[in-house]
C-alpha cells in the first residue's frame, strides 16, 4: 500500500465545491473518477479541506492510498488525461502512510480579489469580484489587520456552521494591489488582492471578513469598529458575504518533518 499526496488547482466555476456530495459534479468527484479511470481502484481522497461552490483553489493538498505501482512522477500526467480541463494535478509525492492532508495541515492561505474599477477583466472574471466603487485601501489595510489574532470569530462565520467553538487563529493577512492589467493613464485602482493566512477557518469566515473590509473600503464602517465586531459575537454586526467566485485557496502548509507538496 502507498499513500500518494498531491496538489490541484481547479477552476471552481462549473463545480459545487470540493467535497463529494448527493448532487455530484464535486471536483473530488472528477479525481476519484479519474484514479478509478486509470488504476481500476476506488478510493477516497482526503483533501486539505472543502471549499465551497464557485471557490478556486491554486494550492488544494489531498492524498489518497493505493496499490498501483505507478511511478510517482507520473501520476500527475497521467491523470490530467481524464480530467476536465479546469482541474489540473501539478504535483505528486509518495508520503508515509500516516500522512493525513487535513488532519496534518499547520497553516492554509486564501487569496480574495476584487476589481473596484470600471470595467471588468473579460480574463479574469471568473475569479475576481468586480465591484465598480472606488475603495480606500489604506482603511482596509488598517481594518485587516485588526482581524489578526487569536479570537472567537462567531461574527465572521456563517449562521448555518456547525461547529461547536468559533475561535481561530489568524497568522497574517495583507493586501497586494495589482496593476499589472491598468491601462497607461487611466484612474483604475488595480486589482485588490487580499491575503489571509490561518490554522483553520470556520464557513465562510475569509468571505464575511472580505465583506466587512468592503464595507470600510466604502466608508460604511471604520478600522476601527473590527474589534467590537469581533467583540459582539453576532453574525449581523459583520458585513455581507462576498461572493464565490473571488476566492482562491492559495497555499496549504505542513509541519517541516514532513514530505512536503
Amino acid at each position: 500500500m502507498r499513500n500518494i499526496c498531491m496538489r490541484v488547482n481547479y477552476d471552481g466555476t462549473h463545480y459545487h465545491g470540493f467535497q463529494t456530495q448527493p448532487g455530484g459534479n464535486t471536483i473530488q468527484d472528477h479525481i476519484e473518477n479519474a484514479i478509478f479511470s486509470l488504476t481500476g481502484e476506488r478510493v477516497k481522497i482526503t483533501a486539505s479541506g472543502r471549499t465551497d461552490a464557485g471557490v478556486h483553489a491554486y494550492g488544494q493538498v489531498f492524498n489518497f492510498k493505493t496499490e498501483s505501482r505507478i511511478p510517482v512522477h507520473r501520476w500527475c500526467l497521467a491523470l490530467n488525461a481524464w480530467l476536465p480541463e479546469d482541474i489540473i494535478l501539478t504535483d505528486a509525492k509518495e508520503v508515509p502512510l500516516s500522512f493525513h492532508a487535513r488532519h496534518m495541515a499547520k497553516r492554509k492561505t486564501y487569496r480574495y480579489s476584487i476589481n473596484p474599477n470600471r470595467f471588468p477583466d473579460i480574463f479574469h472574471r471568473r475569479t475576481q469580484f468586480h465591484h465598480p466603487t472606488r475603495l480606500d485601501i489604506e482603511a482596509m489595510r488598517r481594518a485587516l489587520q485588526l482581524m489578526v489574532g487569536t479570537y472567537d470569530y462567531t461574527s465572521f462565520a456563517s449562521t448555518q456552521s456547525q461547529k461547536l467553538n468559533h475561535v481561530r487563529t489568524v497568522y497574517e493577512a495583507h493586501i497586494e494591489v495589482d496593476h499589472s492589467f491598468s491601462r497607461p493613464g487611466s484612474d483604475d485602482q488595480g486589482i485588490i488582492h487580499i491575503y489571509v493566512t490561518g490554522g483553520g477557518f470556520l464557513q465562510h469566515m475569509v468571505r464575511i471578513m472580505v465583506g466587512t473590509l468592503m464595507d470600510v473600503g466604502e466608508g460604511k464602517k471604520t478600522p476601527e469598529d473590527i474589534p467590537g465586531i469581533l467583540a459582539a459575537k453576532n453574525r449581523t454586526k459583520a458585513g455581507p458575504t462576498a461572493v464565490a467566485h473571488g476566492l482562491m485557496l492559495w497555499n496549504v502548509e505542513y509541519d517541516e518533518n514532513v514530505q512536503k507538496t
